[in-house]
């Protein structure tokens, strides 16, 4: 369609930005998906990966998109984990249509209140002979494994409750009192289907998979496909890793009489030893990770397209790998999936984040850096508007110096300290020449020379500025002492910042003025 008016269109929100572009509606406006996570601790990274193909296609289409809980696995199951879930998917801007916490006509979203929808299909599924109840106790069960394994058999479960009833399978060894139900695979089970990105795909031969647990919650298996059905999705969007599971939820789609979703099995996110990533192995696997060290939400999104999706394609036929959410959906196709994904290299991500932090107005950079400033102690949580004021002074001269905005905590927080509070670090103290005094005694006497008193409508001018005092300074210690400025004002910078590294020292020194710039020079003089 090409008709862009509003009744034609959809909004979408750019991911982790505050804008919006009108996108018209595509062929299949039905559309509905969803991201259906498990709040078994932090948000895992692939969450907001699978996530995101699911809102870029849904916004594209027009459709909805829908957050659903998956909270049956209660041995694992973290309190807290939801709404981390909710924050970190909002901070990236991966925002759903119905859920939990907003509702929705097909509420409720956590499978845990949804337990009685469940039982009726598992009930159904026995009473047409297509599952049965299994009383095999778990020491049973592993027993039988761990036989096949030694035999080099294929591990499923042996059938051995099929047929029976409770009395007579209770007079056999592993009997346990509380049966789950389990699928009765046929023999001609569909193995094939096809995939909207791997094409024509097909699975091994599923065993007879539990379905229903004795505690009454559903597994997985039952409870994705009726959740799936009673929500109305459309399309499926999740991990290569379920691909095996596929047959299985195909063929209870034909028992039950449904049609199907469309598949599409994204590829893994794998780290440098091509490995899936864990959270047990790998901390950025969580997503927290990622606002805990300073990257942009809008630098991830486009990270987390790039390991999946091709770069954009320009008319000259070069590549463009830096791209907002809105590109990004209106040019999705799921064929373009590549479908063996890319290596988590997070020296592209923290590319790409500097790029993005590089491309904010000096504002909403500054407000970005106040949470981790905060954090960390340097401002407190109601910052007054002189702190404001020189915060944002600061961050334009370090913007360009950072990869992350964690980064700026040690370059920001001299700015803040009483100046008898700088504490000069060892490796600072440590690279202090031998003509670091005499640096310091001729710096003291040009700087004092310099004019700091207020002038001009309402007192806004002073001398005091970042060009007379650079020229002062090259006067007294390169020309007066005959220090090449390579090596010049290292001791002044260890002055005013306490580090090695600083922001540009003729600007430091203005933003803390004269009165502050002397006594940091005294006190560095006075300890040598």
């Amino acid at each position: 369609m090409t008709d862009s008016s509003p009744s034609s269109s959809i909004r979408v929100v750019s991911a982790g930005a505050a804008h919006s572009v009108l996108l018209p509606l595509g062929p299949d406006s039905r559309a509905r998906l969803r991201v259906a996570p498990s709040p078994t601790g932090d948000p895992h990274v692939g969450t907001a990966y699978m996530a995101m193909f699911d809102l870029a296609y849904a916004r594209q289409q027009g459709g909805r998109f829908v957050l659903r809980v998956e909270d049956t696995d209660r041995a694992r199951f973290q309190a807290d984990s939801e709404q981390q879930l909710y924050d970190t998917l909002h901070w990236l801007g991966l925002d759903w249509d119905e859920g939990p916490d907003i509702g929705g006509p097909h509420a409720p979203y956590r499978q845990s209140e949804r337990l009685d929808t469940y039982r009726p299909y598992a009930d159904r599924l026995l009473a047409q002979g297509h599952a049965y109840l299994c009383w095999c106790s778990p020491d049973r069960l592993a027993e039988m494994r761990d036989r096949q394994q030694k035999a080099k058999q294929p591990t499923g479960y042996d059938r051995l409750c099929l047929g029976k009833t409770a009395e007579e399978r209770s007079e056999l060894p592993g009997f346990s009192s509380s049966p789950v139900v389990r699928m009765l695979v046929p023999d001609d089970v569909e193995l094939a289907w096809d995939d909207l990105i791997m094409g024509r795909t097909s699975a091994p031969r599923p065993d007879d998979q539990v379905i229903l647990k004795a505690d009454g919650f559903p597994t997985y298996h039952l409870a994705v496909v009726v959740d799936d059905h009673e929500m109305e999705i459309t399309h499926v969007v999740r991990g290569q890793e379920w691909i095996s599971s596929t047959p299985k939820h195909l063929l209870l789609y034909r028992w039950f009489g449904l049609d199907p979703p469309a598949f599409a099995h994204m590829p893994l996110l794998r780290d440098e030893k091509k490995a899936k990533i864990s959270k047990r192995k790998n901390p950025w696997a969580r997503l927290t990770w990622f606002r805990e060290q300073g990257y942009l939400p809008e630098a991830l999104v486009n990270f987390l397209a790039l390991q999946g999706y091709p770069p954009i394609v320009e008319a000259d036929g070069t590549e463009r790998e830096v791209f907002t959410f809105v590109e990004f959906t209106q040019r999705f196709r799921w064929s373009e999936v590549n479908r063996s994904g890319a290596i988590f290299n997070l020296d592209k991500l923290n590319w790409l984040n500097g790029v993005y932090i590089r491309s904010l107005e000096v504002r909403d950079f500054t407000s970005r850096l106040l949470p981790h400033l905060e954090a960390a102690g340097v401002l407190s949580g109601a910052p007054s508007l002189g702190e404001l004021g020189r915060l944002m002074a600061v961050a334009e001269l370090i913007q360009t110096r950072i990869g992350l905005l964690s980064e700026a905590t040690p370059l920001v927080r001299p700015f803040f300290l009483g100046d008898d509070e700088i504490e000069i670090s060892d490796d600072a103290r440590a690279q202090l020449g031998a003509d670091s005094g005499a640096v310091l005694d001729a710096a003291i006497h040009a700087l004092g020379d310099i004019d700091d008193h207020p002038r001009g409508l309402l007192g806004s001018q002073s001398g005091w500025t970042a060009a007379p005092i650079e020229a002062a300074l090259r006067t007294a210690v390169v020309e007066g002492l005959g220090i090449k400025a390579k090596f010049a004002f290292g001791p002044l910078r260890t002055a005013v910042s306490g580090a090695r590294v600083s922001p540009p020292l003729f600007e430091s020194m203005e933003i803390l003025g004269k009165t502050s710039t002397l006594r940091r020079l005294h006190a560095l003089r006075d300890s040598l």
